[in-house]
């Protein structure tokens, strides 16, 4: 027998000896099954409901943005001229939106700020208008006469809104001037997906009602919507070319079907992206499980190892074997992740639909699954190269000698160098796949920098251990011995648990300093109300009430416009490169004001504040956060249109603008001049005790019906309701990182059992007692645990930072529970798996383990 040699060392050969321990190798490497399952299925789920919401934006374009071409514009209507052209083109349709209050008559009645929307007799162009009771639009918003004789004109609200009124169908409610009678509750409408920020619960109603609450004034906050149904088959790249050729100079702002909901978008990619990186990170951390579970495997084959080298067996032919053998069954677990997956769209669309309003076809993404395979699989093939190339170095003599001390492989150039190139291949694929490559990169700049802090760590610990287990007393220095006894798990311990650890601190802590910031910190400075469209001979008589009814609660009033910046130095936007951290100043209109001072508490890093009675050419002040991005300052020029006006003004000074206090700022503050006599509104922030709101809120209402008040606390709790949906999300995702962390740590000590039997027998025969032996491994346990939790507490509050300060440009502020929790969990969780997987050894008889020895 042993004069006989294995034929060759081909493919052929290794596929039909691999595909023979198939089976048994499926049942025995579980644990990285469970890991590379766990990482594919998080990150193809996640990928494919993106996929799919992505899609449905797009197959119900016209629908979710309520034409073909949407053209807005901020405080003006389009001329005559523009309107009969358009008109000419397709079916048009005009929609105005303003936010209002919306008034309970009866005395001391509740008053809700509404996003009102006047819609013309063309709406909806597409789509459909849900009520209830069931009627049609035209007959819920048509007028009707009361008794008296008042003009009562039809709404359709919320039910929500019905609640807070405390009024009912029928009921008679006040916006601006205007009487309106409740017709019908609003259960949906097609197009609500492409309006901005929503302060306030939908108002719907007749164009010619909006004219007789009187709020559409001069200056008023109020957008006009003009949409275009084109004939069947029109080209809207064509259109949108004769537009702009016809009207190059057109304030409006355009949009077409083809990205109905640019916003929806964004925020829908840069969620994925955030969410897939973290499914990656919980593929990395499953990815230490894969080498251990891996490395533990190829340990208990050294039998067949060493007989198939003593046969005759190439190192190539063993490596090829055990390859091919990883390979079928990563090629298995992949299988496994990528039909979860994939079914995950069609779980989340039906909840999906129900809360966005649209219908969300769910679907297979080829892409999606070959992106998440190719992770996965590498993943596998990164981890699994290091563990297979000891196997094929070591020698058939000291793969015999492994049971009484493990070998070491040698660390060639060339055994490295395949786990590397699979691990470039990892990093590569992460950043091409990515829609923000630079985070991207970083993130993976990160989770290697992580690994190998951990890695030092555990090796630091051991060494540690060695030293310190011969200057202590017996039991903790049995503790330390295992921590640093050849085949100690360790480092894997440490690398695995601290990973996931990590991840979970890092989430915790700028989940806690958002809700602090948006919960603690910002109510503390932020006014009680923003009151919005305060007309300029009303600004006397409104600040006299305010002063009245609070003293000096007025903390500020400044007029305001709305325009859009055009060009830089005579070129034109679209031809910039808008970072993304100031690309929300360049979307649409801003708001922005003048004045002859600077604003209290103005901090100028560049250039100089215009003087008091200056009268020159327009100048104007910028946020320092928007010239520092762009590279640009004083001297330099912005070209912003005004009212369908271009104004060029000259840079004067950048200014550095604190947002967290939510009081009034703005990008832009011009010189007076110009602007100062244009159409303009007012807006103030006033400042009262929270039981003076309603009574103020009131008066103010009530004496002014065109004045809108919106309520910061309020605000604050949707902003906070969204990051709550936000971090929900996260931690689902994360949760999947913390269960590989899990995996990865049951599967690390559980190699290390048939070690720990011949451990407990042998202290059983030197006298030890089962008690002593358990807390020594408690001790060991413990010891590991809370050295993970210190370093994860370390790191991921050191990723906690720098996403906060850098991504973010928000306050970090050290959170100490996410610290105490990731501590005890880590030290519970080491010792729950550690006296598991220790359990049986010390119930373990020594006589059968010593005569097998």
């Amino acid at each position: 027998m042993s004069g006989r040699r294995l034929p060759d060392d081909s493919w052929r050969l290794a596929l039909g000896l691999a595909r023979r321990e198939f089976r048994a190798g499926l049942s025995r490497l579980s644990v990285f099954v469970a890991c590379l399952v766990l990482g594919i299925a998080a990150i193809a789920g996640i990928g494919s409901v993106s996929a799919t919401l992505l899609a449905s934006l797009q197959e119900n374009g016209r629908a979710l943005l309520g034409g073909d071409v949407d053209l807005r514009l901020a405080h003006r209507e389009i001329d005559e001229e523009q309107a009969a052209w358009l008109a000419s083109q397709g079916s048009l349709s005009h929609i105005a939106e303003i936010r209002a209050m919306a008034r309970n008559p009866a005395p001391g009645g509740a008053r809700v700020l509404v996003e009102l929307k006047a819609v013309d007799a063309a709406y909806p162009l597409y789509g459909d208008v849900v009520l209830a009771p069931q009627r049609s639009l035209e007959e819920a918003l048509a007028p009707e006469t009361a008794a008296d004789g008042e003009t009562l004109w039809g709404a359709a609200i919320e039910s929500g809104l019905l609640q807070r009124l405390g009024l009912a169908l029928g009921d008679v409610v006040d916006v601006g001037t205007a009487r309106f009678r409740i017709a019908a509750q609003l259960q949906n409408e097609p197009d609500r997906v492409t309006r901005g920020l929503i302060l306030g619960p939908p108002f719907m109603t007749s164009m010619a009602a909006l004219e007789a609450t009187a709020l559409n004034q001069p200056g008023s906050l109020i957008r006009h919507h003009y949409r275009l149904r084109l004939p069947p088959g029109s080209d809207l790249a064509a259109f949108r070319a004769r537009l702009e050729a016809r009207y190059p100079d057109a304030a409006w702002r355009v949009t077409d079907a083809r990205n109905a909901s640019p916003r929806t978008e964004r925020f829908v990619n840069r969620l994925t992206q955030f969410l897939t990186l973290v499914g990656l990170a919980s593929l990395l951390i499953g990815g230490v499980g894969v080498g251990n579970a891996v490395r533990s495997y190829l340990d208990g084959k050294t039998e067949t190892i060493a007989s198939l080298k003593c046969l005759g067996a190439s190192s190539r032919l063993i490596f090829r074997i055990y390859l091919l053998q990883i390979l079928m069954i990563a090629a298995a677990a992949t299988a496994i992740g990528l039909l979860l997956g994939a079914l995950c769209p069609f779980f989340a669309a039906p909840l999906l639909a129900e809360a966005l309003g649209w219908q969300i076809a769910a679907a297979f993404y080829p892409t999606v699954l070959g992106y998440a395979a190719a992770f996965g699989l590498l993943t596998a093939v990164t981890f699994s190269l290091w563990p297979l190339a000891r196997a094929r170095a070591v020698s058939a003599a000291q793969l015999f000698r492994d049971k009484l001390a493990p070998g070491a492989a040698s660390s060639t150039l060339r055994a490295l160098a395949a786990p590397l190139a699979a691990a470039v291949a990892l990093a590569l694929l992460v950043v091409a796949t990515a829609s923000d490559r630079a985070v991207a990169g970083w993130f993976v700049i990160g989770a290697a920098a992580a690994m190998l802090l951990f890695f030092l760590a555990g090796a630091a610990v051991r060494r540690l251990a060695s030293v310190l287990s011969r200057r202590t007393g017996n039991l903790l220095r049995l503790a330390l011995a295992n921590l640093q006894r050849p085949g100690a798990a360790t480092g894997s311990v440490i690398l695995s648990l601290g990973l996931g650890l990590t991840l979970l601190v890092a989430i915790a802590t700028i989940e806690g300093n958002l809700a602090r910031q948006v919960e603690r910190v910002m109510p503390e400075e932020a006014p009680s109300f923003y009151f919005i469209d305060i007309q300029p001979d009303q600004l006397a008589a409104f600040k006299g009430l305010v002063a009245e009814r609070t003293g000096d609660g007025l903390m500020g009033s400044v007029p305001m416009l709305r325009g859009r910046i055009t060009a830089i130095d005579d070129k034109p936007i679209a031809d910039w490169e808008i970072p993304d951290e100031v690309a929300w100043v360049f979307r649409g209109d801003r708001g922005l004001t003048w004045s002859a001072a600077p604003p209290e508490g103005a901090e100028l890093l560049a250039g100089d504040w215009w003087p008091a009675a200056y009268e020159g050419p327009l100048l104007v002040s910028l946020d320092a956060a928007v010239g520092t991005a762009l590279g640009i300052g004083p001297g330099d020029r912005l070209t912003v249109n005004v009212l369908g006006r271009p104004l060029t003004a000259e840079i004067a000074n950048l200014r550095k603008i604190d947002w967290s206090g939510l009081g009034i700022n703005f990008v832009l503050v011009f010189s007076p001049g110009v602007l100062a006599q244009a159409p303009q509104s007012h807006i103030a922030t006033v400042k009262v005790p929270a039981d003076a709101e309603t009574a103020l809120e009131i008066a103010v209402t009530d004496s002014f019906p065109n004045i809108s008040s919106v309520r910061v606390k309020e605000a604050l709790q949707q902003v906070g309701a969204l990051m709550g949906q936000i971090a929900v999300t996260v931690k689902a995702v994360a949760a999947f990182a913390i269960l590989s962390g899990i995996l990865v740590l049951a599967g690390a000590l559980a190699s290390g059992q048939r070690q720990r039997l011949y451990d407990a027998v042998v202290f059983k025969v030197l006298g030890a007692t089962r008690r002593r032996i358990a807390l020594a491994y408690l001790i060991e346990y413990g010891l590991l645990g809370v050295l993970s939790a210190l370093l994860a507490s370390l790191v991921g509050s050191l990723a906690a930072y720098v996403v906060l300060t850098e991504v973010m440009h928000a306050d970090f502020v050290f959170e100490a529970l996410p610290l105490i929790t990731t501590l005890l969990a880590a030290t519970l969780l080491t010792l729950l798996f550690g006296f598991a997987a220790t359990y049986r050894a010390l119930g373990q008889k020594p006589a059968p383990l010593l005569r097998n020895r």
